[in-house]
């Protein structure tokens, strides 16, 4: 079963440093450092089809996976993020990217706003 909008903002809000808004037609964003590390939206109904970005090895094993795609808009300009949607990645497995997600992009993050941010 995948995550509802209240599970996923619940998550998210509980990792370090991360903001939220809402952006896009109505997605939940979420941010590190004032970078997007993973959205909720674009879905009727309850749950969400939920979008965070993967490393390289990740982007090859979900890009085909049942009930996930390459990221709408973000893939095709070549980034590696991946949507996971309607019956995709379950509860957990969602949860480990997500945080997966938050720890790739705040490793992007200067050192100084990684330290700021107390990352």
């Amino acid at each position: 079963m995948p995550l509802t909008y209240r599970e996923f903002n619940a998550f998210c809000g509980g990792l370090p440093a991360a903001t939220y808004v809402v952006q896009w037609g109505g997605a939940h964003v979420w941010k590190v450092g004032g970078k997007v590390f993973a959205i909720g939206g674009w879905a009727r109904g309850e749950h969400p089809g939920i979008t965070f970005k993967v490393s390289d090895i990740g982007f090859e094993m979900l890009r085909e996976a049942p009930g996930c795609r390459p990221a709408p808009y973000l893939a095709s300009r070549g980034m590696k993020w991946i949507q996971s949607f309607e019956r995709g990645l379950g509860k957990k497995e969602l949860k480990l990217y997500l945080k997966g997600s938050h720890a790739l992009v705040a490793a992007g993050l200067s050192r100084k706003k990684r330290a700021e941010l107390g990352l």
